[in-house]
């Protein structure tokens, strides 16, 4: 399992389109093999920053999400409304002993 966190940083200006554009391809990206949470959260403390949160069965499914029309769509969208480069992680969840 791997999770991606994209932070994006919006114009103020453009937040409400970023959240109306956001909107299709998270609903499109939920029915993608291999998708199992796509979320869009914002900052309490940043208005400006927007933060999205994937949990994929595994790397092999971005693959074909990245190819996707809604997201390419998104990420035209995305180009016009961002006030910095988007910081996007890969991450897996730790294997750490609790006991």
């Amino acid at each position: 399992m791997i999770y991606v966190v994209a932070t994006l940083t919006v114009k103020p200006e453009a937040r409400a389109e970023l959240i109306a554009g956001a909107k299709a391809c998270i609903a499109e990206t939920r029915k993608e093999p291999g998708n199992i949470a796509y979320d869009m959260h914002e900052s309490v403390s940043d208005p400006t920053r927007m933060v999205f949160v994937e949990q994929w069965e595994n790397a092999e499914a971005l693959e074909p999400h990245r190819m996707a029309e809604h997201f390419k769509a998104f990420g035209r969208i995305a180009a016009k409304c961002l006030s910095a480069p988007p910081k996007i992680e890969v991450i897996t969840p730790a294997k750490v002993d609790v006991r």
